[in-house]
């Protein structure tokens, strides 16, 4: 969100007039040492103070709620809130390296399978990562799995035996695709290198 965004209309949520906000000079104080928010006194309208990025306050977690307290001085009272920040998918998956390079003997048999690296995505749960996808060929498929941290990965099975006289190298485009709506996608370049 940006900056001075709408977040609640603090009034209508605690069921008092705006001007009893003023009145009672209440003011919003964030949990953290951060002031994320800002109230407008006379409206009773609660505002973002600086632009928000998930993934900077809260980084790979599936929820991410921040709390901040209304302080009203006259007579003291203290009411807190929480505010929810939804992930919008606005991160592509990245790979590490814009080529991997894999050198593959040309006896290899059929259905070896070679580790590929995995992208990167810093948006979570639907919006992050979901798959992976191979440009076609005549040699190669793509087996997906999911490790022990629940991260997705991709690694090249051999289907079709290589034979370096007949094609010395070969180059395979892969794609990391993540789950967002449209959803955002990042390459790799594979370059296979055929071992005598």
């Amino acid at each position: 969100m940006e900056r001075d965004s709408f977040v609640a209309n603090i009034a209508n949520d605690l069921g008092v007039a705006p001007s009893q906000l003023a009145a009672r000079k209440a003011r919003v104080v964030s949990e953290g040492s951060e002031q994320l928010f800002r109230l407008n006194q006379n409206t009773g309208v609660l505002t973002v103070k600086e632009s928000l990025d998930r993934e900077e306050i809260c980084p790979q977690s599936d929820t991410c709620t921040l709390f901040f307290k209304i302080f009203f001085e006259n007579p003291l009272q203290l009411i807190r809130g929480e505010v929810e920040v939804r992930d919008v998918n606005d991160n592509s998956p990245v790979f590490p390296e814009k080529e991997m390079v894999l050198e593959i003997l040309e006896t290899t048999p059929p259905g070896s399978r070679f580790p590929l690296e995995s992208a990167q995505d810093k948006d979570v749960g639907s919006n992050g990562l979901q798959n992976y996808s191979l440009g076609s060929n005549s040699h190669f498929s793509l087996a997906l799995g999911t490790g022990k941290d629940g991260v997705k990965y991709a690694e090249l099975v051999l289907e079709r035996q290589l034979d370096r006289e007949e094609q010395r190298e070969l180059k395979l485009l892969l794609t990391a695709t993540d789950g967002g709506s449209p959803p955002r996608s990042g390459t790799a370049q594979v370059r296979i290198v055929v071992l005598d």
